[in-house]
């Protein structure tokens, strides 16, 4: 993990961590490690999700790019992927998008993404840190008519949407889907998107005030669209995170199916139709035990990766595999997006639905989860640095791994993107991985916090 760069770009509380002052340098050394040297006017397109501080940071960001010459195109608010998307797709030199995805409105952070729609690899990362932490060397400074200007897109949005609309092949009209779109990205494109498509649409969380982004909806609050789905006798709810690069489902029951379930729908689909590449899916250390399970029992190969979709994404370019994702419900189609996006993911599952003429609740049985509990313990900077030399810390970890023998399994691990550490057990036995879990995170919390 970076000094500036964690699993999912540049992330802090707005205006304290993450300072306008901090965007525009990031900006200039992005612009010089990013841009060919060659080219007179390189251009950059910038997006955003709906907080409060994103214009804050979008005009630091614009003026850090043209100080060094850059051109820059505001999108205004959009999906992460819609970056990912754009930016290859209007022949740009790179695309900034402005977002903490799913976390609460006074973080963001800063995601970048190469000309051809992926993100930065850890050592671009560690170029654009070290000119900005260390003065390896400075950016070009631009006067006169050399200065970048700052132009503003109509048509981002309409042509994401359009993408997205153009992966679709089967007639999704007539089903009845709730949505929830977190306050963030999702509320300028859902709709549309889903109209287009002939879904009869229940929207919920789509009014974004700035501050009201994730706060008790979306992909990490599920409560709004459950209801939302009862009330309204869908067959399906989806429920997007603030910046729309991940989704988590319900089925018609209000049940909640994540991102594990998710994957295995789709890949045991692909695989049906000859369309899963060398019948593999990639998936992270976090994903349960009855994922792996569901594979073997169909014939899927599992690769597995460090926890961030971009370590996901890395097996999957690596290799040619062409699914994978995250439990959190980021998934990734590599046939159609460089990135998570959890509209493309959407129209995927409702896909697979449809044409299985299965409910939701049917396919999701498919996959047995081992029960798993979860524990995040906030700590200080200190004790995030102090964790991976804490020998009690370590020795309770093994303790609990004797414990559960080949019956479970420990998972303790550094969040890439917030101050904490996450605890995870899977197990047999619920009452005795929730007392495992509780002391290791007793424990972290006791040393480290």
């Amino acid at each position: 993990m970076g000094r500036l760069f964690g699993t999912d770009g540049a992330r802090g509380v707005a205006n304290s961590e993450l300072t306008p002052e901090l965007a525009m340098n990031i900006g200039r050394a992005a612009a010089s490690v990013l841009i060919d040297k060659d080219c007179d006017r390189p251009k950059v397109l910038i997006g955003k999700d709906t907080r409060m501080s994103s214009d804050m940071l979008e005009n630091a960001l614009a003026a850090g790019l043209c100080s060094v010459g850059a051109d820059v195109l505001i999108i205004g608010v959009v999906p992460t992927p819609a970056v990912a998307y754009l930016v290859k797709e209007y022949k740009y030199d790179a695309g900034i998008m402005i977002s903490a995805s799913h976390n609460p409105c006074e973080f963001n952070g800063i995601k970048i993404f190469q000309g051809n729609g992926f993100k930065l690899s850890d050592e671009l990362e560690e170029q654009i840190e070290a000119i900005i932490l260390d003065g390896v060397s400075t950016p070009p400074v631009k006067i006169g008519g050399d200065v970048g200007r700052v132009y503003y897109s109509e048509n981002a949005k309409k042509d994401y949407i359009a993408h997205i609309v153009s992966t679709c092949k089967t007639d999704l009209k007539g089903m009845r889907v709730a949505f929830d779109c977190a306050n963030g990205s999702s509320s300028v494109t859902a709709r549309d998107l889903f109209n287009c498509l002939g879904i009869d649409g229940v929207y919920t969380c789509c009014e974004p005030d700035g501050v009201n982004i994730n706060k008790e909806c979306g992909s990490t609050n599920l409560k709004n669209l459950k209801k939302a789905v009862l009330e309204n006798k869908c067959s399906v709810g989806i429920a997007f995170d603030g910046d729309a690069d991940r989704m988590l489902a319900v089925d018609e029951n209000g049940e909640e199916v994540d991102g594990d379930k998710i994957i295995a729908i789709c890949a045991k689909a692909m695989k049906e139709k000859g369309e899963l590449k060398s019948d593999t899916a990639v998936v992270t250390v976090m994903s349960n035990m009855g994922f792996f399970k569901f594979c073997e029992e169909n014939g899927i190969h599992c690769e597995i990766t460090s926890v961030g979709d971009r370590y996901v994404l890395e097996n999957m370019l690596n290799n040619d595999y062409n699914l994978g994702g995250e439990q959190s419900g980021h998934i990734i189609l590599k046939d159609n997006a460089t990135t998570g996006d959890g509209q493309l993911s959407a129209v995927k599952l409702l896909s697979v639905i449809k044409d299985s003429s299965k409910s939701l609740s049917q396919l999701a049985a498919q996959m047995k989860k081992y029960p798993q509990v979860l524990k995040n313990v906030r700590v200080t900077p200190e004790g995030k640095a102090a964790y991976e030399t804490d020998e009690a810390i370590k020795a309770k970890i093994s303790e609990a791994e004797e414990i559960l023998g080949g019956d479970g399994r420990v998972l303790v691990r550094l969040s890439g993107t917030e101050p904490l550490i996450r605890v995870m057990l899977e197990g047999k036995d619920m009452d005795l991985i929730e007392k495992l879990a509780s002391d290791i995170a007793d424990l972290v919390k006791e040393r480290l916090s």
